[in-house]
């Protein structure tokens, strides 16, 4: 039986969650196409690619990694071993403890970041930026940042 001290919805509540999470689940579908047609990765692994290229020696955790690209622990090294197969990314043991791993962007996943880069951007603008027209993007950013804070 439902608690009758929840307080349902309102309607403005209801339409953002709904849209939310349409955009949850079509956005990644819609830029994936966009990047498969043109590069054998797609957004989620370009991400990666992205967050390795942007830290010191272009290595990082792979829990680090997982947490900074929203996936857990078991998805990002699906992801890696994706990456690893096209020899985009390695993988090392990590120095400092022996139970943890690295992921190492390669020269192969520096250049495959770089040509897939416009495609990307494209595919973001497209799809995001030019619906947004005349919206505070900083605002956006955090009200989206409130709901899903960077860990």
């Amino acid at each position: 039986m439902a608690d009758p001290t929840i307080k349902p919805l309102d309607h403005d509540e209801e339409a953002f969650l709904r849209a939310l999470g349409r955009v949850m689940t079509l956005l990644p579908r819609v830029v994936d196409a966009d990047m498969l047609e043109e590069h054998p990765i797609t957004s989620t692994e370009y991400t990666v690619l992205v967050h390795l290229s942007e830290v010191p020696h272009n290595q990082m955790r792979m829990s680090e990694l997982a947490n900074m690209c929203g996936l857990s622990l078991s998805g990002m090294t699906r992801v890696v071993n994706r990456l690893e197969s096209q020899s985009l990314v390695i993988r090392q043991k990590a120095p400092d403890d022996g139970r943890a791993w690295l992921a190492v962007l390669t020269d192969a996943g520096w250049a495959q970041l770089k040509q897939a880069w416009p495609t990307n951007l494209a595919s973001v603008r497209r799809h995001i930026f030019s619906r947004l027209e005349g919206c505070d993007i900083a605002a956006a950013a955090q009200v989206l940042e409130r709901i899903a804070p960077n860990y």
